[in-house]
């Protein structure tokens, strides 16, 4: 378990903040797998960017998370990184 883990744990026990952080989960999920596809296929953000006409500034803002992107956004996004995007409630 490195630092930030231990720091979300410790901040999870503040039922205000463990709220917060549930309501916000997709967002950062979402993050973190747009993050991870571009890394994983070695791509920068600007070559994404001309894959899929969605401006390189807007994609640094859904990476960051200052924005959610819309359906269209995110399904662009798939094909764009070659992949098949799916919607699951679980």
């Amino acid at each position: 378990m490195d630092d930030l883990d231990r720091f979300l744990e410790e901040q999870l026990k503040n039922p205000e903040f463990s709220e917060e952080w549930e309501r916000s989960k997709p967002e950062y999920e979402i993050m973190k797998l747009l993050v991870e596809a571009r890394s994983e296929m070695g791509m920068s953000q600007s070559e994404l960017a001309r894959r899929t006409g969605i401006r390189q500034p807007n994609i640094s803002r859904l990476e960051r998370g200052v924005c959610t992107p819309t359906l269209d956004t995110l399904a662009a996004l798939a094909q764009g990184l070659g992949k098949e995007m799916q919607i699951k409630f679980v």
